[in-house]
């Protein structure tokens, strides 16, 4: 199960969020050291921080030491800034975490397979809460943003992750970064953020240059079995279809994913299934699914196996999504179509 269901999200996302980080000495997004001090030193200066996102502020008068993160995306950008020792705890993946940063998810105690309790959670002492859905603020899990910022913890939600849709961040690459360049002035490391751009950016370019999907039709399967979840226009799987090149067969469709007919899958008759793997909707069970039903099993692209699998995280918007675009290509290259 998902924690907050992309079903959920997949009106149409508008721009409206907007990433805001202040400081009262000195921008937190500076990445140099000031002369005669040290890096702890420079780190300290960039506080108090503001941190807004979903139409909420909060104020962090120093980096945390007790964060926890509520959801594999907001982890996987604190694993991603090298920050995992102030956490005290993480919770709820939808998938596995990837090799390059196991390590230090181990290294944090998880508090929960899904949401921990309000027990489990304040029982942490957490400084900090970050999470990528709005479920996470719920009077059933950490309990709202505002009543949390009365007891002095502070807390941050993913722009893309705002219960009001008109508040949510538009999805695109930029907007992934203003999330990780708030998070990492949050946590005083506003450099590796400016790291994580810059290698991120250089890879998408050489995507686009090698455009390796280019000219091939691609259906992006999410989940479902009466109908379809399909990666629609607006979302993390457009974005990464895009960066390579290739043509999303519903890319007229508005929001992140959409319900689609198997009747509209058959006569889009994409070159390319992609399939989520996620571990509420594994790619193993979508494929076997269209291998097994007579209509769908007559697709070409059933027939001949042009299946390429990406973790559900590398298909949303977050840290993981250019490592979605690189599999994307990998795999698309090796299918060996003209």
């Amino acid at each position: 199960m998902r924690p907050q269901r992309a079903r959920k999200l997949s009106s149409v996302l508008t721009a409206a969020a907007a990433v805001l980080i202040t400081g009262c000495a000195g921008a937190p997004t500076s990445s140099t050291t000031q002369p005669g001090t040290s890096p702890a030193a420079n780190s300290a200066a960039q506080f108090p921080v503001t941190a807004t996102s979903c139409g909420f502020s909060a104020e962090i008068a120093k980096a945390p030491s007790r964060a926890v993160t509520l959801n594999q995306g907001a982890t996987e950008v604190v694993l991603a800034l090298g920050v995992q020792g102030q956490l005290a705890g993480t919770a709820y993946l939808d998938d596995a975490v990837p090799d390059k940063w196991k390590d230090a998810y181990e290294s944090v105690p998880v508090l929960s397979k899904e949401y921990p309790d309000k027990e489990t959670l304040l029982a942490a002492q957490p400084d900090f809460l970050y999470a990528s859905y709005a479920s996470a603020f719920s009077d059933k899990v950490a309990g709202t943003r505002a009543e949390l910022a009365k007891t002095g913890i502070a807390t941050y939600l993913s722009p893309f992750g705002c219960e009001d849709k008109t508040t949510r961040a538009g999805a695109s690459f930029e907007s992934v970064w203003q999330e990780i360049d708030t998070v990492a002035a949050v946590f005083g490391v506003p450099e590796k953020a400016k790291e994580i751009r810059a290698d991120q950016q250089a890879t998408l370019d050489k995507l686009g240059a090698e455009k390796v999907g280019a000219g091939h039709s691609v259906f992006w399967y999410d989940s479902g079995d009466k109908t379809a979840f399909a990666g629609a226009g607006e979302g993390g799987p457009q974005l990464v279809v895009s960066a390579v090149g290739a043509t999303n067969v519903f890319a007229d469709l508005p929001g992140n994913w959409a319900d689609v007919s198997w009747e509209q899958v058959v006569k889009a008759d994409p070159e390319i299934i992609v399939l989520a793997d996620a571990s509420w909707s594994t790619a193993a069970e979508k494929r076997k699914l269209m291998e097994s039903d007579p209509v769908l099993s007559k697709l070409a692209a059933v027939k001949e196996g042009r299946f390429v699998t990406v973790p559900f995280s590398e298909s949303t918007p977050g840290v993981r999504l250019v490592d979605g675009a690189t599999s994307l290509a990998e795999q698309i290259a090796k299918l060996g179509l003209s």
